[in-house]
């Protein structure tokens, strides 16, 4: 006759309050994450970027003229001549950005 040895194992309120805590702890880092993912894409500025870079190009190969606006997707671009200075300005809601393109 076999003798079965007996096998030490956790209860299942042991395992479930594990299962529980583990599901919590990935819960919240899915959260976190999304958290900054969603941030990341609402404060993507490569088009606008790029945009800006294709106007500085125009703008020294002078094919476009200054005082200039446009509108790119939620953004206001203008470029216009202030001092002696071509100041380049993009604008989004609240958030305002200017760089100085200097004539030759």
């Amino acid at each position: 006759m076999v003798i079965l040895k007996k096998i030490r194992s956790a209860t299942l309120i042991e395992v479930l309050t594990a299962s529980v805590l583990i599901v919590i702890v990935f819960m919240i880092a899915s959260l976190s994450f999304n958290n900054v993912f969603t941030n990341q894409i609402q404060r993507d500025q490569s088009a606008v970027e790029n945009r800006i870079k294709e106007l500085e190009y125009l703008f020294i190969h002078k094919e476009i003229k200054i005082p200039y606006t446009e509108d790119f997707d939620e953004w206001e671009i203008t470029i216009m001549s202030v001092e002696k200075e071509i100041v380049l300005s993009y604008i989004k809601e609240n958030n305002t950005y200017e760089k100085k393109l200097f004539v030759r």
